[in-house]
């Protein structure tokens, strides 16, 4: 499944480098490992910055996490960047 999330201006940098792998979010969209997401990067007033190069990266989730002290409705999950076509499969 693909998912389509935005991201505060506060994490772009560190997700578009790889420094933060993970992401913790409540669970409302059915997050599975091996589901992709396609961040939608906002700018400082909130508004989307398709212009971003993270819009056009693909991450996969690869490992998730809920219950263990996170909090009801909420799971952790960590990401990679899918690199080319083959990977997204």
């Amino acid at each position: 499944m693909m998912h389509e999330i935005k991201l505060k201006q506060d994490f772009v940098e560190a997700v578009s480098s790889g420094q933060k792998s993970f992401e913790v979010r409540k669970n409302d969209r059915g997050y599975q490992t091996g589901d992709l997401i396609r961040f939608i990067p906002l700018d400082e007033d909130g508004d989307p910055n398709y212009d971003s190069p993270l819009y056009s990266k693909l991450f996969r989730i690869t490992y998730l996490l809920s219950g263990w002290g996170i909090e009801k409705d909420y799971v952790v999950f960590s990401i990679e960047e899918v690199r080319n076509e083959t990977d997204d499969k």
